[in-house]
């Protein structure tokens, strides 16, 4: 199959740069980058909602019609602005690194890439990875998995996994710190206040597992919300860990 074969939204040839502008119709006046950042800087300062064609266009100081020439729609241009956002992966797996602590660095990259930006968690994920930080990001992950063992449909379970994993806790952990900033609270004090409520509503029912938590000591952890994140992404990696000891005994 050639390249000619290929259909590539319109969109992603110009994020890749396969596409400079159309034979015949007006020069564009601006690039992609300009308005991806344009959208960028509406979503950071007024959330993901406040993101439309005309308000991207009254910040870019150009006619809304003018972007339809760099996004098809509006959802192209959340995946473009999510892309971009996003950034560059972490450096990827060396030499002398190991893939369990490769892969665990890629993971919280993930987790850092949507604290640094969180209206990205709110972009509609449209399908894989198309865009240029997108594919560097699936790269790395791959590549962390490098000399496993694990087949190529194994590697890409497993970066689903990991990085859906990610995804999930980083808009679990935002979702509570905006939800503890509007009761102005901090995450730490409304958790507090949970437990105390949860041991009140569970006194007089049938809840032996929960009643069983307040019997016994838990350890206090002043990041408790990471700690919780590193026992999921251990027992994640454990897992993954048995079926490349199974490869590799195969």
């Amino acid at each position: 199959m050639s390249d000619s074969d290929v259909d590539l939204p319109e969109s992603i040839e110009l994020a890749w740069g396969l596409r400079e502008r159309p034979g015949k119709g007006p020069k564009r006046s601006l690039t992609l980058g300009q308005v991806l950042a344009a959208g960028i800087k509406v979503a950071e300062a007024d959330g993901l909602a406040a993101v439309s064609m005309s308000r991207v266009a009254s910040e870019l100081g150009v006619a809304t019609m003018s972007l339809y020439r760099y996004v098809p729609a509006k959802l192209d241009l959340l995946e473009l602005m999510a892309d971009a956002a996003y950034g560059a992966p972490p450096e990827p797996r060396r030499p002398d690194e190991g893939w369990r602590p490769a892969l665990a660095r890629w993971a919280a990259g993930n987790i850092e890439a949507i604290r640094r930006h969180p209206w990205i968690r709110h972009v509609p994920v449209g399908g894989p990875p198309m865009g240029p930080n997108g594919v560097r990001w699936l790269e790395h992950g791959l590549a962390a998995l490098r000399g496993t063992g694990l087949r190529a449909d194994e590697r890409v379970s497993t970066v689903l996994l990991v990085s859906g994993y990610a995804r999930n806790w980083a808009t679990l952990t935002a979702d509570l710190a905006e939800a503890a900033a509007r009761a102005g609270q901090s995450p730490e004090e409304l958790g507090v206040r949970y437990w105390q409520q949860l041991e009140r509503l569970t006194r007089g029912g049938s809840y032996p597992g929960i009643r069983q938590l307040f019997t016994e000591e838990i350890v206090e952890d002043t990041e408790e919300f990471d700690a919780e994140w590193r026992f999921g992404l251990d027992r994640l990696l454990d897992g993954i860990e048995v079926l490349v000891q199974a490869r590799s005994a195969a």
